[in-house]
């Protein structure tokens, strides 16, 4: 595959809008629930398994509105923004690749957390292994990923799964019984 294989805040703010990969298509959620600010590197080849790999970085400022409210005087980031910044960015891996369609979380196998990412640390980075990566009948992705703060791993997640959906719809009057889960 001969494409971008790093991308800016601006970069991922424009996917957010629909700009990159189409309105229809692959969009990231937009700030507050953004959970990156960079992609460092993405591949469809190479990583543990030989199926691509992402490696993504989060900046960490203690004015983040999860630090109010999560918890008064003891401010930590929940867990599960960085679960789901796993699952953003294997969505992504799949627009990336080609997939058409909107992405959704389908599940993980196993979620471990040894640490905190609290407001004095300056950024955490995202590691993510595509073990299996599929395009027919749907693009469909599972990967093994880490959270590390500096440079401790504090995070880890087995069989993340994420797809694309091309036939989604929500509740704005339409027939959610054509939803295809």
């Amino acid at each position: 595959m001969d494409i971008k294989s790093s991308f800016t805040k601006q970069d991922l703010l424009d996917i957010g809008s629909g700009k990159m990969f189409g309105k229809a298509n692959g969009k990231l959620p937009t700030p507050p629930m953004l959970m990156m600010d960079r992609i460092l590197e993405i591949s469809d080849s190479g990583g543990k398994y030989g199926n691509g790999f992402i490696k993504a970085e989060l900046d960490i400022d203690p004015k983040k509105w999860f630090f109010d409210c999560h918890f008064v005087n003891d401010p930590v980031m929940p867990g599960c923004l960085g679960l789901d910044g796993f699952w953003q960015l294997v969505g992504f891996f799949l627009s990336w690749a080609g997939g058409k369609g909107r992405g959704r979380a389908l599940g993980v196998k196993d979620v471990k957390f040894k640490g905190q990412v609290r407001p004095y640390h300056d950024k955490i980075t995202y590691q993510i292994d595509i073990r299996k990566f599929i395009t027919r009948p749907m693009f469909m992705a599972w990967g093994d990923a880490v959270l590390r703060v500096k440079d401790k791993t504090i995070y880890f997640a087995k069989d993340l799964q994420v797809g694309l959906f091309e036939k989604l719809v929500w509740d704005t009057g339409m027939d959610p019984s054509l939803d295809p889960f």
